[in-house]
């Protein structure tokens, strides 16, 4: 179950995300329980008469937003997002994040990298001074997985980081599967020393969709604490 004092930091954040939304944006949607949050109020402020058009980052997102009429489209009619509003899992004082704790990171990345901004809207649980103590989670495909989480390994191993790669399980037990088709895998490093530079290896690596550490993307994140917003980084 959702802490209280939790959940109500999220709508806070989400809150304040909702104020930057103006008629006309085009809107990348984000997924996870912040995420939702935000979509529950901008399906509001659509009710009242706000025109936008979203696009999705994954299908249960897709779902929340068709519910409450949010106007959707396809993402190659649109050339440019104006911002994707997203959680995180973590951010560091750099903006570096950690993403894919709800399995939609490949598409969360695409629509966070074709926005003008992206804005992060998370508790302040979320922030931390070295990525890593949540498990960076990487999509990675089905043929090879193996060779692939071996390599996984190998690459943090050279940016100093070692901790079990861990193919991800449904609660029933069975394989995660991704909107996509692909599998997850969650790595135990703790402590991501060098972002960038594991961010590089990974990329390189065949078998990997795409990874869980978003730098560069984030804009600006909006962090409800206890009572008070902060905001880091470049808000619009």
């Amino acid at each position: 179950m959702e802490n209280p004092n939790i959940d109500e930091a999220k709508r806070r954040a989400a809150a304040a995300a909702v104020k930057l939304v103006m008629p006309g944006m085009r809107l990348g949607l984000g997924t996870g329980s912040t995420a939702a949050q935000f979509i529950t109020l901008l399906g509001a402020r659509v009710a009242e008469g706000l025109d936008v058009i979203c696009v999705p980052t994954s299908e249960r997102t897709r779902a929340q937003a068709a519910a409450l009429g949010i106007p959707l489209t396809a993402f190659e009619d649109i050339d440019e997002l104006d911002l994707t509003i997203d959680g995180a899992d973590e951010f560091d004082p750099e903006l570096r994040l950690v993403k894919g704790g709800g399995g939609a990171l490949w598409r969360e990345k695409i629509v966070a990298s074709a926005s003008k901004q992206m804005v992060v809207i998370t508790d302040a649980s979320k922030a931390v001074t070295t990525l890593g103590k949540f498990p960076l989670p990487i999509e990675v495909s089905r043929f090879g997985m193996e060779a692939t989480r071996r390599a996984i390994a190998k690459a943090a191993e050279a940016t100093g980081c070692a901790g079990a790669v861990v193919p991800r399980k449904t609660a029933s037990g069975e394989a995660f599967i991704t909107d996509n088709g692909n599998y997850l895998v969650d790595c135990a490093f703790n402590a991501i020393g060098a972002p960038d530079d594991l961010a590089q290896r990974l990329s390189a690596i065949p078998g990997i969709v795409e990874h869980g550490l978003f730098i560069g993307l984030a804009t600006a994140v909006i962090m409800a604490g206890a009572e008070d917003l902060k905001n880091f980084g470049h808000l619009e």
